[in-house]
Protein backbone atom coordinates (compact mmCIF):
# COMPACT_ATOMS: atom_id res chain seq x y z
CA UNK A 1 0.00 0.00 0.00
CA UNK A 2 1.16 3.39 -0.65
CA UNK A 3 1.76 5.34 2.16
CA UNK A 4 1.52 8.85 3.33
CA UNK A 5 2.62 10.32 6.48
CA UNK A 6 -0.41 10.78 8.90
CA UNK A 7 0.95 14.00 10.19
CA UNK A 8 -0.31 15.62 7.55
CA UNK A 9 -3.98 14.36 7.99
CA UNK A 10 -4.62 13.23 4.49
CA UNK A 11 -8.14 13.42 3.07
CA UNK A 12 -8.52 10.18 1.40
CA UNK A 13 -11.79 9.45 -0.76
CA UNK A 14 -13.38 5.82 -0.43
CA UNK A 15 -15.22 3.96 -3.45
CA UNK A 16 -18.13 2.40 -1.94
CA UNK A 17 -19.52 0.02 -3.32
CA UNK A 18 -21.65 -2.02 -0.17
CA UNK A 19 -19.13 -4.82 0.16
CA UNK A 20 -16.98 -6.23 2.54
CA UNK A 21 -13.87 -4.47 0.55
CA UNK A 22 -14.12 -1.17 0.61
CA UNK A 23 -15.80 -0.94 3.74
CA UNK A 24 -12.49 -2.71 5.51
CA UNK A 25 -10.56 -0.18 3.27
CA UNK A 26 -12.46 3.20 4.86
CA UNK A 27 -12.29 1.55 8.33
CA UNK A 28 -8.47 0.76 7.65
CA UNK A 29 -7.63 4.15 6.39
CA UNK A 30 -9.79 5.91 9.76
CA UNK A 31 -8.06 4.11 11.79
CA UNK A 32 -4.68 4.75 10.55
CA UNK A 33 -5.65 8.43 11.41
CA UNK A 34 -6.63 9.65 7.73
CA UNK A 35 -9.74 11.89 7.21
CA UNK A 36 -11.46 9.67 5.14
CA UNK A 37 -15.26 9.98 3.03
CA UNK A 38 -17.15 7.74 1.25
CA UNK A 39 -18.36 7.87 -1.83
CA UNK A 40 -20.59 6.15 -4.44
CA UNK A 41 -22.08 6.33 -7.58
CA UNK A 42 -25.70 5.51 -8.95
CA UNK A 43 -25.52 3.21 -12.20
CA UNK A 44 -29.00 2.47 -12.53
CA UNK A 45 -31.03 5.09 -14.97
CA UNK A 46 -33.68 7.13 -13.45
CA UNK A 47 -36.65 5.54 -15.52
CA UNK A 48 -35.92 2.16 -14.43
CA UNK A 49 -36.79 0.17 -11.13
CA UNK A 50 -33.57 0.47 -9.03
CA UNK A 51 -34.94 -3.33 -8.03
CA UNK A 52 -33.62 -4.53 -11.34
CA UNK A 53 -29.95 -3.64 -10.32
CA UNK A 54 -30.41 -6.07 -6.56
CA UNK A 55 -27.39 -7.22 -7.53
CA UNK A 56 -25.34 -4.68 -8.38
CA UNK A 57 -22.15 -3.44 -6.86
CA UNK A 58 -24.08 0.14 -6.64
CA UNK A 59 -27.22 -1.36 -6.39
CA UNK A 60 -29.82 0.53 -3.88
CA UNK A 61 -29.35 -2.01 -1.36
CA UNK A 62 -25.22 -1.63 -1.77
CA UNK A 63 -25.63 2.10 -1.18
CA UNK A 64 -28.17 1.61 1.91
CA UNK A 65 -25.72 -0.60 3.33
CA UNK A 66 -22.45 1.51 2.18
CA UNK A 67 -24.30 4.46 3.80
CA UNK A 68 -24.83 2.47 6.93
CA UNK A 69 -21.26 1.43 6.98
CA UNK A 70 -20.30 5.20 6.99
CA UNK A 71 -22.56 6.04 9.72
CA UNK A 72 -21.17 3.47 11.78
CA UNK A 73 -17.76 4.73 11.54
CA UNK A 74 -18.42 7.90 11.33
CA UNK A 75 -17.57 9.39 8.04
CA UNK A 76 -19.09 11.88 5.59
CA UNK A 77 -21.06 10.13 2.86
CA UNK A 78 -21.77 11.52 -0.92
CA UNK A 79 -23.69 9.30 -3.52
CA UNK A 80 -23.88 10.75 -7.31
CA UNK A 81 -25.64 9.98 -9.80
CA UNK A 82 -23.70 8.51 -12.79
CA UNK A 83 -26.40 6.54 -14.30
CA UNK A 84 -26.02 8.48 -17.63
CA UNK A 85 -22.59 8.00 -17.70
CA UNK A 86 -22.23 5.05 -16.82
CA UNK A 87 -24.96 3.94 -19.30
CA UNK A 88 -22.55 5.54 -22.44
CA UNK A 89 -18.97 4.32 -21.22
CA UNK A 90 -20.21 0.84 -19.74
CA UNK A 91 -23.50 -0.30 -21.10
CA UNK A 92 -23.50 0.56 -24.63
CA UNK A 93 -19.96 -0.31 -25.00
CA UNK A 94 -20.82 -3.34 -23.93
CA UNK A 95 -24.20 -4.24 -26.00
CA UNK A 96 -22.35 -2.45 -29.29
CA UNK A 97 -18.93 -4.76 -28.93
CA UNK A 98 -21.44 -8.15 -28.54
CA UNK A 99 -23.32 -6.60 -31.92
CA UNK A 100 -19.63 -6.50 -33.56
CA UNK A 101 -19.16 -9.95 -32.14
CA UNK A 102 -15.99 -9.28 -30.00
CA UNK A 103 -16.40 -9.88 -26.13
CA UNK A 104 -15.94 -7.09 -24.07
CA UNK A 105 -14.75 -6.68 -20.84
CA UNK A 106 -16.59 -3.76 -18.95
CA UNK A 107 -15.27 -4.13 -15.53
CA UNK A 108 -11.78 -2.50 -16.87
CA UNK A 109 -13.49 0.13 -18.65
CA UNK A 110 -15.52 0.67 -15.41
CA UNK A 111 -12.51 1.16 -13.55
CA UNK A 112 -10.78 3.49 -15.90
CA UNK A 113 -13.58 5.79 -16.64
CA UNK A 114 -16.11 5.65 -13.81
CA UNK A 115 -14.08 5.03 -10.79
CA UNK A 116 -11.13 6.26 -11.72
CA UNK A 117 -12.64 8.74 -14.13
CA UNK A 118 -15.47 10.72 -12.81
CA UNK A 119 -15.23 9.30 -9.31
CA UNK A 120 -11.88 10.70 -9.43
CA UNK A 121 -12.90 13.76 -10.53
CA UNK A 122 -15.40 14.23 -7.83
CA UNK A 123 -13.07 12.72 -5.23
CA UNK A 124 -10.91 16.02 -5.99
CA UNK A 125 -13.70 18.44 -6.39
CA UNK A 126 -13.94 17.47 -2.57
CA UNK A 127 -10.62 18.36 -1.83
CA UNK A 128 -9.24 14.36 -1.36
CA UNK A 129 -5.80 13.67 -1.70
CA UNK A 130 -5.67 10.27 -2.50
CA UNK A 131 -9.00 8.24 -3.83
CA UNK A 132 -8.98 4.53 -2.12
CA UNK A 133 -10.78 1.42 -3.20
CA UNK A 134 -11.17 -2.56 -2.07
CA UNK A 135 -9.30 -3.46 -4.63
CA UNK A 136 -7.14 -6.84 -4.33
CA UNK A 137 -3.81 -4.88 -5.53
CA UNK A 138 -0.72 -2.69 -4.60
CA UNK A 139 0.95 0.10 -5.77
CA UNK A 140 4.16 1.65 -5.24
CA UNK A 141 6.67 4.52 -6.35
CA UNK A 142 9.72 3.38 -8.14
CA UNK A 143 11.79 6.38 -7.88
CA UNK A 144 14.52 5.02 -10.67
CA UNK A 145 11.48 4.56 -13.47
CA UNK A 146 9.93 7.79 -11.82
CA UNK A 147 7.03 5.70 -12.36
CA UNK A 148 3.94 4.33 -10.10
CA UNK A 149 3.62 0.84 -10.48
CA UNK A 150 0.81 -1.82 -10.01
CA UNK A 151 1.80 -5.05 -8.60
CA UNK A 152 -0.52 -7.98 -8.08
CA UNK A 153 -2.14 -8.26 -4.30
CA UNK A 154 -1.02 -10.72 -1.82
CA UNK A 155 -3.81 -12.97 -2.70
CA UNK A 156 -3.57 -14.12 -5.64
CA UNK A 157 -6.45 -15.73 -6.13
CA UNK A 158 -8.95 -12.49 -5.25
CA UNK A 159 -5.61 -10.31 -7.14
CA UNK A 160 -7.83 -7.56 -9.82
CA UNK A 161 -4.63 -6.12 -11.15
CA UNK A 162 -5.88 -7.64 -14.17
CA UNK A 163 -8.92 -5.36 -14.40
CA UNK A 164 -6.34 -1.89 -13.78
CA UNK A 165 -3.80 -2.39 -16.35
CA UNK A 166 -5.59 0.83 -18.45
CA UNK A 167 -4.73 3.11 -15.39
CA UNK A 168 -2.83 6.32 -16.09
CA UNK A 169 0.07 7.38 -14.00
CA UNK A 170 -2.14 10.36 -13.04
CA UNK A 171 -4.56 8.07 -11.80
CA UNK A 172 -2.37 6.05 -9.97
CA UNK A 173 -0.66 9.02 -8.45
CA UNK A 174 -4.27 9.28 -6.68
CA UNK A 175 -4.44 6.04 -6.12
CA UNK A 176 -4.27 3.66 -3.01
CA UNK A 177 -5.34 0.30 -2.07
CA UNK A 178 -5.52 -0.56 1.50
CA UNK A 179 -6.22 -4.64 0.94
CA UNK A 180 -2.65 -5.02 -0.68
CA UNK A 181 -1.52 -7.21 2.03
CA UNK A 182 -4.76 -8.96 2.82
CA UNK A 183 -6.48 -12.26 1.47
CA UNK A 184 -10.10 -12.31 1.32
CA UNK A 185 -10.30 -14.58 4.53
CA UNK A 186 -8.72 -11.70 6.77
CA UNK A 187 -10.64 -8.85 5.07
CA UNK A 188 -13.72 -11.08 6.57
CA UNK A 189 -11.68 -11.81 9.68
CA UNK A 190 -10.84 -8.07 10.30
CA UNK A 191 -14.23 -6.54 9.35
CA UNK A 192 -16.24 -8.82 11.78
CA UNK A 193 -13.71 -7.47 14.29
CA UNK A 194 -14.40 -4.02 13.22
CA UNK A 195 -17.87 -5.04 13.52
CA UNK A 196 -18.86 -3.57 9.74
CA UNK A 197 -22.35 -4.68 9.01
CA UNK A 198 -20.91 -6.21 5.58
CA UNK A 199 -18.33 -8.47 6.77
CA UNK A 200 -20.54 -11.10 5.13
CA UNK A 201 -21.52 -9.85 2.10
CA UNK A 202 -21.72 -12.15 -0.92
CA UNK A 203 -18.92 -11.18 -3.30
CA UNK A 204 -20.27 -9.36 -7.07
CA UNK A 205 -20.26 -12.06 -9.55
CA UNK A 206 -20.46 -11.88 -13.62
CA UNK A 207 -21.66 -8.47 -14.73
CA UNK A 208 -23.15 -6.25 -12.26
CA UNK A 209 -25.57 -4.74 -14.56
CA UNK A 210 -27.06 -7.87 -15.85
CA UNK A 211 -29.18 -9.55 -13.76
CA UNK A 212 -31.47 -12.82 -14.69
CA UNK A 213 -31.43 -12.36 -18.53
CA UNK A 214 -28.47 -13.65 -20.66
CA UNK A 215 -26.72 -11.07 -22.42
CA UNK A 216 -27.90 -11.90 -26.17
CA UNK A 217 -31.47 -10.99 -24.48
CA UNK A 218 -29.79 -8.00 -22.80
CA UNK A 219 -28.57 -6.37 -26.01
CA UNK A 220 -31.79 -7.19 -27.37
CA UNK A 221 -33.79 -5.23 -24.65
CA UNK A 222 -31.07 -2.54 -24.27
CA UNK A 223 -30.65 -1.70 -27.60
CA UNK A 224 -33.36 -1.95 -29.21
CA UNK A 225 -32.17 -3.77 -32.36
CA UNK A 226 -33.12 -7.21 -33.90
CA UNK A 227 -30.88 -9.94 -33.74
CA UNK A 228 -30.60 -11.97 -36.47
CA UNK A 229 -30.16 -15.50 -36.83
CA UNK A 230 -27.46 -16.78 -39.91
CA UNK A 231 -24.94 -19.93 -40.70
CA UNK A 232 -23.17 -21.89 -38.33
CA UNK A 233 -20.02 -22.86 -40.78
CA UNK A 234 -16.61 -24.61 -40.52
CA UNK A 235 -13.17 -22.86 -41.37
CA UNK A 236 -13.60 -24.02 -44.68
CA UNK A 237 -17.20 -22.64 -45.33
CA UNK A 238 -19.22 -25.54 -45.43
CA UNK A 239 -22.73 -24.96 -43.50
CA UNK A 240 -23.30 -26.65 -40.69
CA UNK A 241 -26.38 -25.59 -39.04
CA UNK A 242 -27.98 -22.38 -37.67
CA UNK A 243 -27.61 -19.73 -35.01
CA UNK A 244 -29.74 -17.70 -33.20
CA UNK A 245 -28.05 -14.71 -33.93
CA UNK A 246 -23.84 -13.44 -33.33
CA UNK A 247 -24.53 -11.81 -29.42
CA UNK A 248 -25.42 -14.91 -28.02
CA UNK A 249 -21.73 -16.84 -29.46
CA UNK A 250 -18.20 -15.87 -27.94
CA UNK A 251 -14.92 -17.50 -29.09
CA UNK A 252 -13.94 -21.00 -27.71
CA UNK A 253 -17.83 -21.39 -26.73
CA UNK A 254 -18.77 -24.98 -27.11
CA UNK A 255 -22.27 -25.24 -25.54
CA UNK A 256 -25.36 -24.55 -27.63
CA UNK A 257 -24.19 -25.09 -31.16
CA UNK A 258 -26.77 -27.62 -31.49
CA UNK A 259 -24.56 -29.50 -34.67
CA UNK A 260 -24.09 -33.28 -34.38
CA UNK A 261 -20.30 -34.04 -35.21
CA UNK A 262 -17.82 -36.57 -35.32
CA UNK A 263 -15.58 -34.46 -32.23
CA UNK A 264 -16.98 -31.50 -30.55
CA UNK A 265 -17.04 -28.09 -31.88
CA UNK A 266 -16.20 -24.66 -30.70
CA UNK A 267 -16.39 -21.19 -31.86
CA UNK A 268 -13.40 -20.03 -33.63
CA UNK A 269 -14.23 -16.88 -35.18
CA UNK A 270 -17.54 -14.75 -35.84
CA UNK A 271 -17.92 -13.44 -39.34
CA UNK A 272 -19.79 -10.59 -38.92
CA UNK A 273 -20.45 -8.22 -42.34
CA UNK A 274 -21.20 -12.04 -43.15
CA UNK A 275 -23.44 -12.67 -40.22
CA UNK A 276 -22.00 -16.05 -39.47
CA UNK A 277 -20.34 -18.03 -36.27
CA UNK A 278 -17.10 -19.60 -37.11
CA UNK A 279 -16.58 -22.98 -35.38
CA UNK A 280 -13.95 -26.03 -35.46
CA UNK A 281 -12.39 -28.75 -33.68
CA UNK A 282 -10.66 -28.31 -30.27
CA UNK A 283 -7.17 -27.75 -32.00
CA UNK A 284 -8.50 -25.00 -34.39
CA UNK A 285 -9.11 -23.10 -30.91
CA UNK A 286 -5.54 -22.86 -29.87
CA UNK A 287 -3.49 -19.92 -31.18
CA UNK A 288 -0.04 -19.08 -30.77
CA UNK A 289 -0.20 -15.30 -31.59
CA UNK A 290 -2.76 -12.53 -31.17
CA UNK A 291 -2.16 -8.45 -32.15
CA UNK A 292 -3.35 -6.17 -29.75
CA UNK A 293 -4.47 -2.14 -29.64
CA UNK A 294 -5.24 0.37 -27.64
CA UNK A 295 -2.33 -0.07 -25.60
CA UNK A 296 -1.16 1.37 -22.32
CA UNK A 297 1.78 1.14 -20.57
CA UNK A 298 2.38 1.41 -16.60
CA UNK A 299 5.94 -0.25 -15.43
CA UNK A 300 7.56 1.26 -18.74
CA UNK A 301 7.25 4.63 -21.14
CA UNK A 302 6.93 2.57 -24.14
CA UNK A 303 8.61 -0.52 -26.36
CA UNK A 304 11.19 -0.28 -28.66
CA UNK A 305 12.17 -3.59 -29.40
CA UNK A 306 10.73 -7.33 -28.44
CA UNK A 307 9.93 -7.81 -24.90
CA UNK A 308 9.75 -11.15 -22.85
CA UNK A 309 6.59 -11.05 -20.34
CA UNK A 310 4.27 -13.11 -18.79
CA UNK A 311 0.47 -12.38 -20.36
CA UNK A 312 -2.73 -13.18 -19.10
CA UNK A 313 -5.38 -13.42 -21.95
CA UNK A 314 -8.48 -13.02 -19.33
CA UNK A 315 -8.97 -12.52 -15.51
CA UNK A 316 -9.31 -16.15 -15.12
CA UNK A 317 -6.68 -17.33 -17.03
CA UNK A 318 -2.96 -17.65 -16.34
CA UNK A 319 -0.04 -15.53 -16.91
CA UNK A 320 2.00 -17.23 -19.95
CA UNK A 321 5.36 -16.79 -21.10
CA UNK A 322 5.11 -14.86 -24.62
CA UNK A 323 7.33 -12.23 -26.28
CA UNK A 324 5.41 -8.82 -27.25
CA UNK A 325 6.60 -6.86 -30.36
CA UNK A 326 5.59 -3.35 -31.49
CA UNK A 327 3.97 -3.35 -34.88
CA UNK A 328 2.57 -0.34 -35.32
CA UNK A 329 2.10 2.97 -33.51
CA UNK A 330 -0.40 1.65 -30.70
CA UNK A 331 -0.69 -2.25 -31.51
CA UNK A 332 2.17 -4.48 -30.90
CA UNK A 333 2.17 -8.43 -31.69
CA UNK A 334 1.98 -11.09 -28.44
CA UNK A 335 3.79 -14.30 -29.90
CA UNK A 336 3.21 -17.14 -26.84
CA UNK A 337 5.95 -19.80 -25.97
CA UNK A 338 2.94 -22.85 -26.20
CA UNK A 339 -0.30 -22.04 -27.80
CA UNK A 340 -3.73 -20.87 -25.41
CA UNK A 341 -6.99 -21.29 -25.74
CA UNK A 342 -9.33 -19.01 -27.31
CA UNK A 343 -8.01 -15.38 -27.29
CA UNK A 344 -11.03 -13.23 -27.96
CA UNK A 345 -10.91 -10.38 -29.51
CA UNK A 346 -12.17 -7.51 -27.22
CA UNK A 347 -10.81 -9.06 -24.17
CA UNK A 348 -7.95 -7.04 -22.33
CA UNK A 349 -4.37 -8.67 -22.59
CA UNK A 350 -2.06 -7.67 -19.93
CA UNK A 351 1.60 -7.71 -19.73
CA UNK A 352 3.25 -9.17 -16.32
CA UNK A 353 7.10 -8.90 -14.69
CA UNK A 354 6.25 -11.09 -12.14
CA UNK A 355 4.16 -9.90 -9.99
CA UNK A 356 4.27 -5.93 -11.73
CA UNK A 357 1.93 -4.80 -14.80
CA UNK A 358 4.00 -4.33 -17.42
CA UNK A 359 1.24 -2.87 -19.45
CA UNK A 360 -1.71 -4.41 -21.90
CA UNK A 361 -3.63 -3.44 -24.73
CA UNK A 362 -7.28 -4.70 -26.18
CA UNK A 363 -6.85 -7.97 -28.54
CA UNK A 364 -7.35 -7.29 -31.84
CA UNK A 365 -7.15 -10.81 -33.83
CA UNK A 366 -5.86 -14.03 -32.89
CA UNK A 367 -3.87 -15.56 -34.92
Amino acid sequence: MWKISKAKRKRVAVAMSGGVDSSLAAALLLKEGYEVIGLTFRMWPKNECAASFKRACCSLEAVTRARAVAEDIGIPYYVFDFSEEFKKNVIDYFCEEYLKGFTPNPCVVCNEKIKFGLLHEKALALDADLIATGHYVDKVFDKKRNRFLLKEGRDKGKDQSYFLFSLSQEQLRYATFPLADYTKEKTRRTAKKFRLKTYNTVSSQDICFIQDLNYAEYIKKKMGVEIKEGDIADKNGKVLGRHKGIPYYTIGQRRGLRIAYSEPLYVIGIDRPGNRVIVGTRKDVLKGSLTAHRLNWIAIEDIDKPLRVKAKIRYNHSKEDAAVTRIGSDSVRVDFDAPQEAPAPGQAVVFYDKDMVVGGGWIKEAL
